[in-house]
C-alpha cells in the first residue's frame, strides 16, 4: 500500500531525526586502559586510564548525555571552568625506586591527601567566586572535605611558576585530607560502566588500600570555542595509580636471595580478580605491560649482545598482540617495550589473567631527575625555625636524557613553587642559597622569584622561584626563616598533636623531557594513554 505524500514526508524526518540523534551518541567516546610495570624493589606498578569525551553542545546549547557524567558537564557549563585536575593520594611516592625522570612519575605522582587546581574562563574578579562554588560542588560529588578550601587562607594564585593562566588559576591542598572508600565510590560512579564490568572491575578495594601509593586523579579540559564562542567538547580523564607487592608463591631458585629475584605474578595475584571482557560502552580496551628502558638494557646484558632474546628472561601467560619499541633517537640509552593486549577477546568464559613469570634473577634503577629534593624542618621546637629545601645531585651519567645543554656553561634551571599556611610568617628576606655546600649570593643563582607574603587569618604564603645551577653542582639548599603564628582554640586542625602539615612543594625541571615516543600508526594515536606519554 502506497503510503500518501504527507505521511512518507514525516516517515523520512522521523529517519532523519534518529540518524541525526545516532551520529550524536557516536561522538561520544569512552576508552579504558591499563598499564602494568614491574619495579626495581619488587612491586609492581599498575596505572589505569580513562577517557570519555563529550562532543559540542548542539545548536540549541544543550548536551545530550550519553556516556559523559552528566554532573561533570553541567559543572564544566555552570563555572565555565576551562581546565580542573583533582587527586586524592595515600602513600609517597618514591623516587629513588620507583621512577623520578619518566612519563608516570612526572604526571601522576602526586602529593599526600588533596590537591586541586582550576582554571576558569571567567573575567578575573569572578575566579574566587567561582572557585568556592567548585569547590563546593566537588566536596559534594566525592563525598570529601574540599569545601574548605573556599576560604581565603586555603588557596593561592600562582602567576607562572606552577602553570600558565593568565590570572584565572587557583591552586589549594588538603594535605591531612584521608583517602577511602566514600572517595573511590563516587569516582566510579562516573564510569559508563562502574566497576562492574571491564578494567575497572578489577579494583578490589582491599587491594588498593592496603597498597603502598594509591593516587585518584580526574583530569578535564573545555575544548577550545567554535567561531561564535559556544559549544565547547569537554574531555575528561580518571587515572588511578597503584603500587602494589604480589604476593606470588616462591620459584625453584632457592639459592637465590630474594632481593636479586623479581617475583612473579599475575592480575589474580595481585588484584585478587581477573579481567571477564571490556566495557560493553568502551571503544577500545587495552592492557599494556611496559619494561621500562633500564630493565631492558640489564635483559639484553644477561643473553649478551648478539642475538638476544630479552622475552628469554620472562614469560607471560598470554601472547601479545603488539610489541611496541620506544623510539629512543634522542639520546643513546636502550628503549623501552611495550606489550599490547586487547581485551575484546575475552569473556567471562575465558578471563584474562595476565602474568609474568620471571626465570632468572635482575637488577636495575629506575630514571632519576637531575636533583633529588628534600624539604625539612631546622631548629628546634615548633615557635620559630627554618623551612630548608634541599637539592642533591642524582649523579646523572653522560647517556642520560639532558635535553637543550651543551657541555661547556650549561645551565640547570629548577622551577620551585611553595605555599605556606598563614600561621607560618616566613621571613623571605632571610632567604639563604648554599650551592656545593657554600653560602652564595641569592642574586647570582636565582634568576626569577616572586613572594606573597602571608596574612594573618586571611591568605597564604606563596613563594616562586627560577633558580639558575650549574649542570655539575653537587647540591644546593634554600633556608627560609619563620616563626608560628598564634592559633585561637577553634583554629586548631583535629588531633593537633600530629602537628602541623605544610603544602608539598612543587619541583619542575624544563630543561629536562620525559616524554616517550613510540611509532606512529593509527592503532596509538587512538590511545589516549600513550598520547599522554609524548606530550610530556
Amino acid at each position: 500500500m502506497e503510503l500518501p505524500p504527507r505521511w512518507a514526508f514525516l516517515l523520512f524526518l522521523l529517519l532523519s531525526s534518529t540518524k541525526a540523534s545516532g551520529s550524536a551518541v557516536d561522538k561520544e567516546e569512552f576508552q579504558e586502559e591499563l598499564l602494568l610495570k614491574p619495579l626495581p624493589d619488587r612491586k609492581v606498578l599498575a596505572h589505569f586510564h580513562f577517557e570519555t569525551r563529550a562532543p559540542p553542545c548542539n545548536s540549541n546549547g544543550r548536551r545530550h548525555h550519553h556516556l559523559f557524567p552528566k554532573a561533570i558537564s553541567q559543572m564544566v557549563e555552570k563555572f565555565r571552568v576551562k581546565e580542573m585536575e583533582l587527586s586524592f593520594t595515600q602513600g609517597r611516592w618514591n623516587y629513588e625506586r620507583w621512577g623520578g625522570f619518566d612519563t608516570m612519575s612526572s604526571n601522576n605522582a602526586k602529593p599526600p591527601g588533596v590537591e586541586l587546581w582550576a582554571v576558569f574562563d571567567v573575567p578575573k574578579e569572578q575566579v574566587d567566586a567561582s572557585w568556592k562554588n567548585l569547590t563546593h560542588t566537588l566536596s559534594g560529588l566525592f563525598c570529601a572535605s574540599i569545601n574548605f578550601l573556599e576560604s581565603s587562607t586555603m588557596y593561592s594564585a600562582p602567576e607562572w611558576s606552577f602553570r600558565q593562566a593568565s590570572g584565572s588559576l587557583r591552586y589549594g591542598m588538603l594535605p591531612r585530607e584521608a583517602v577511602c572508600t566514600e572517595n573511590l565510590t563516587p569516582w566510579l560512579k562516573l564510569l559508563p560502566c562502574r566497576d562492574n564490568a571491564g578494567l575497572s572491575a578489577l579494583m578490589d578495594r582491599p587491594s588498593i588500600y592496603t597498597s603502598f601509593y594509591h593516587s585518584q586523579r580526574l583530569h578535564l579540559t573545555s575544548n577550545a570555542s567554535d567561531l561564535e564562542g559556544l559549544n565547547p567538547g569537554i574531555v575528561l580523564e580518571q587515572t588511578l595509580t597503584v603500587v602494589l607487592h604480589p604476593s606470588s608463591q616462591r620459584t625453584s631458585l632457592t639459592h637465590i636471595s630474594d632481593l636479586y629475584l623479581q617475583p612473579s605474578w599475575s592480575l589474580s595475584s595481585i588484584f585478587g580478580r581477573k579481567v571477564n571482557g571490556r566495557c560493553a560502552l568502551a571503544k577500545s580496551s587495552k592492557v599494556y605491560l611496559q619494561l621500562e628502558r633500564g630493565l631492558v638494557s640489564e635483559l639484553k646484558k644477561n643473553i649478551g649482545s648478539e642475538g638476544y632474546d630479552v622475552e628469554a628472561n620472562f614469560e607471560l601467560s598470554f601472547n601479545p598482540d603488539r610489541v611496541l619499541t620506544e623510539e629512543n633517537s634522542r639520546h643513546g640509552i636502550g628503549s623501552s617495550l611495550l606489550y599490547e593486549f586487547s581485551v575484546d577477546k575475552y569473556s567471562n568464559s575465558k578471563p584474562f589473567d595476565l602474568g609474568l613469570t620471571w626465570k632468572f634473577p635482575v637488577i636495575w634503577s629506575c630514571q632519576q631527575a637531575p636533583l633529588h629534593a628534600t624539604r625539612f624542618l631546622m631548629g628546634s621546637g615548633n615557635e620559630r625555625g627554618a623551612i630548608a629545601i634541599l637539592l642533591k645531585s642524582t649523579d646523572l651519567n653522560d647517556s642520560s636524557p639532558v635535553a637543550d645543554s651543551a657541555s661547556d656553561g650549561c645551565e640547570l634551571h629548577v622551577n620551585i613553587f611553595q605555599i605556606v599556611p598563614w600561621y607560618i610568617r616566613v621571613y623571605y628576606h632571610s632567604l639563604q642559597l648554599f650551592v656545593d655546600d657554600q653560602l652564595k649570593a641569592v642574586g647570582a643563582f636565582v634568576e626569577k622569584i616572586h613572594v606573597m607574603p602571608s596574612k594573618d587569618k586571611i591568605s597564604p604564603g606563596m613563594m616562586e622561584m627560577i633558580l639558575k645551577l650549574p649542570c655539575g653542582v653537587k647540591s644546593a639548599a634554600l633556608t627560609l626563616d619563620f616563626d608560628k603564628g598564634f592559633l585561637h582554640i577553634d583554629e586548631y586542625p583535629p588531633d593537633a598533636n600530629q602537628g602541623f602539615d605544610i603544602p608539598s612543594a612543587a619541583i619542575i625541571f624544563p630543561n629536562f623531557h620525559a616524554s616517550m615516543h613510540f611509532p606512529s600508526n593509527d592503532s596509538e594515536r587512538k590511545s589516549p594513554m600513550l598520547s599522554k606519554f609524548q606530550v610530556i
